[in-house]
């Protein structure tokens, strides 16, 4: 069927309802642009709660390096999640794995390194009013953080929408915790993955499901 055997009005209703897209930029252009996003999560969060009391006690390279270190893992896993949300890059399932557990061995390999330079635990019977706090402190940052990376999720149309908020959640936890560890003194194990992985988990399963929700809306509209 040529243009001139379509339907007159069918050929106008088309014409009316197209309409100049923005090309997607590049998924590493787009997590440069989440920089200030980065440095945000990484100062704000000491500077609004407080540094830790002890941060004096590390080096530069342990306080600072860290948490930069875990700001820039951050915002590759934030490009990786917009790749995955264009269709035809998705991520391989072989990659997708070796992201995931290479982002738990940093975080676990950042909490012993930070627990051995300087090792401190949460005072007897208050361990889970502190792993609250954590909690809570975290999130006041984090979620309303996630709502800039979703928002470039929408513009593209993933096709595993559940995997790609949850590496946008992945990616923005790491860059929170990387400013809660200059807040919170508490190094202990225990404390750092309860309470600091806990948060992460959570913006995991948030980003998941805010990105399949709205997915469900678009396909609807």
């Amino acid at each position: 069927m040529n243009e001139s055997q379509v339907p007159a009005e069918l050929l106008a209703a088309i014409k009316r309802d197209l309409r100049s897209v923005r090309p997607l930029a590049n998924p590493a252009r787009r997590a440069l642009a989440l920089v200030p996003l980065a440095a945000t999560l990484l100062i704000g969060s000491p500077l609004y709660w407080g540094w830790r009391s002890n941060l004096n006690q590390l080096t530069p390279l342990a306080s600072w390096g860290l948490s930069a270190l875990e700001a820039v893992a951050g915002l590759v896993i934030l490009a990786a999640g917009f790749r995955e949300a264009v269709p035809g890059r998705e991520i391989s399932t072989r990659g997708l794995v070796a992201l995931w557990c290479a982002s738990l061995i940093g975080f676990v390999l950042v909490m012993h390194v930070t627990h051995a330079l300087l090792p401190t635990v949460t005072p007897a019977g208050v361990e889970v009013r502190y792993a609250w706090e954590c909690v809570g402190m975290a999130v006041a940052f984090s979620v309303p953080a996630l709502a800039l990376p979703a928002w470039l999720v929408a513009r593209a149309l993933p096709t595993r929408p559940a995997m790609t908020g949850a590496l946008c959640g992945l990616g923005v936890g790491l860059m929170e915790d990387a400013g809660v560890r200059l807040f919170c003194w508490v190094t202990e194990p225990t404390h750092v993955l309860v309470a600091h992985g806990g948060a992460i988990v959570l913006l995991i399963v948030l980003g998941a499901a805010c990105a399949t929700f709205v997915e469900r809306i678009k396909h609807r509209r």
